[in-house]
C-alpha cells in the first residue's frame, strides 16, 4: 500500500503566446499546501475507486490509462481532493498521483515526466508537473516551435512537459484563495480562447519577461512583497492573462483592488491574494465582494508548499 499527498497550485501566468523567438508557452506558478490531493492505493486484481470525491471520473480515467500501460489493477481510496476547472490544477495532480502510485506499488520506476506523457499532461504548462516533484515557485521554459506549432491548452496539446527553468523557495506569507461558484473555462471554450487571443502582442510578452526576471523572482528571493505585488498586478493586464481575466467581464477585475498583491489563477475563476498581514480580513472582503455580485464563494487561507509530493509506503 502507498499513500500520496500532492500540492495544489496557482498558475500565475503563461509567458509567451506570441512565438516570434521560436518558443511558445512558458509559465510561472506556485505550489500550495491547501487544497490538496491525497490517496491510498494498493494492489488489486481489478480497478476499484472508493472514498468521497468530486473527481470520480478523473480518477477513473487516470487509473485506466495506467491499467492499459502496465496491465495491472489497483484499489484507489480518495482521502482528499478538490474541485476541477477552478484554476488550481487538480487534473494534473490527480493524474500524476495515480500514475506515481502505480509506479510505486508495481516497481515501474517511472519518472514524473514519463507519467505526465502517459497521462497526456503538461503539453502547454509545465507548472503542475514541476510542483508535483519540487514544490515552491516554478518557472518553466515552454516548447520549441519545432515541437509545438499551435496555441493550445495543455488538455489539447500532445507536446512533452515543458522543462524546468527556475525553482525558488517561497516566503512564509499567507495566501488567500477565493473560489467563486461560477463556471471556469475548459474544454472547447479553453481551446477557443487560445485560438481567439493568440498570438498576443510581442510587446506584452517582452514586458511579462521583464517583470518575471527583474521584478518577481528577485522579490521572492528578497522577500519583497511590495515588488511582488507590483509584478503580479501588472501581469493581469498583459498578454494571455489579460484575455483570461476578460472572459469574466468586470467581475474578476473588481477583486484586484481588495489587496496589494492579487491575481487570477490560470483561466480562473479562483482569485488569490498574497499577504503578510490581515489575511482573514482579505478573505472576508473576497467573500463579501462575490456575494454582492450574486455568487457564492468558498475561501481559505493557505501557505506556499516548498516541497513536492509526499509518499509513504
Amino acid at each position: 500500500m502507498v499513500r500520496l499527498r500532492t500540492p495544489s497550485r496557482i498558475h500565475i501566468t503563461l509567458i509567451d503566446l506570441n512565438g516570434a523567438i521560436g518558443r511558445l508557452d512558458g509559465g510561472v506558478g506556485l505550489a500550495l499546501e491547501e487544497p490538496h490531493i491525497e490517496i491510498r492505493v494498493r494492489e488489486h486484481d481489478s480497478l476499484v475507486i472508493k472514498g468521497v470525491t468530486v473527481n470520480g471520473e478523473r480518477f477513473r480515467i487516470s487509473a485506466e490509462k495506467m491499467v492499459s500501460y502496465c496491465r495491472k489493477g489497483a484499489e484507489i481510496e480518495v482521502i482528499s481532493d478538490y474541485e476541477s476547472h477552478v484554476g488550481l490544477g487538480s487534473g494534473t495532480q490527480i493524474s500524476l498521483a495515480v500514475g506515481k502510485a502505480f509506479s510505486e506499488i508495481y516497481g515501474l520506476n517511472l519518472t514524473t515526466r514519463q507519467i505526465a506523457e502517459i497521462m497526456g499532461r503538461g503539453g502547454t504548462s509545465g507548472i503542475g508537473v514541476a510542483v508535483f516533484d519540487h514544490g515552491g515557485l516554478i518557472v518553466d521554459g515552454g516548447h520549441s516551435i519545432k515541437e509545438k506549432k499551435d496555441f493550445l491548452p495543455s488538455s489539447a496539446s500532445k507536446a512533452k512537459p515543458a522543462p524546468l527553468i527556475a525553482r525558488l523557495d517561497f516566503p512564509d506569507w499567507d495566501i488567500v484563495l477565493a473560489i467563486p461558484e461560477l463556471k471556469g473555462f475548459f474544454g472547447d471554450e479553453e481551446v477557443n480562447l487560445f485560438q481567439k487571443s493568440c498570438p498576443v502582442p510581442l510587446d506584452d510578452v517582452r514586458e511579462i519577461c521583464h517583470l518575471i526576471l527583474m521584478k518577481m523572482l528577485p522579490a521572492v528571493v528578497e522577500a519583497d512583497l511590495d515588488s511582488l505585488g507590483v509584478a503580479i498586478k501588472r501581469i493581469q493586464e498583459l498578454g494571455f492573462k489579460k484575455a483570461e481575466v476578460e472572459q469574466y467581464g468586470e467581475l474578476i477585475k473588481g477583486c484586484f483592488d481588495l489587496a496589494d498583491c492579487v491575481g487570477m489563477s490560470s483561466t480562473g475563476p479562483t482569485v488569490y491574494a498574497i499577504t503578510d498581514t490581515g489575511a482573514k480580513e482579505i478573505e472576508r472582503s473576497f467573500r463579501d465582494y462575490f456575494k454582492e455580485k450574486g455568487y457564492g464563494c468558498r475561501s481559505l487561507v493557505t501557505k506556499a508548499r516548498n516541497r513536492g509530493v509526499e509518499i509513504e509506503v
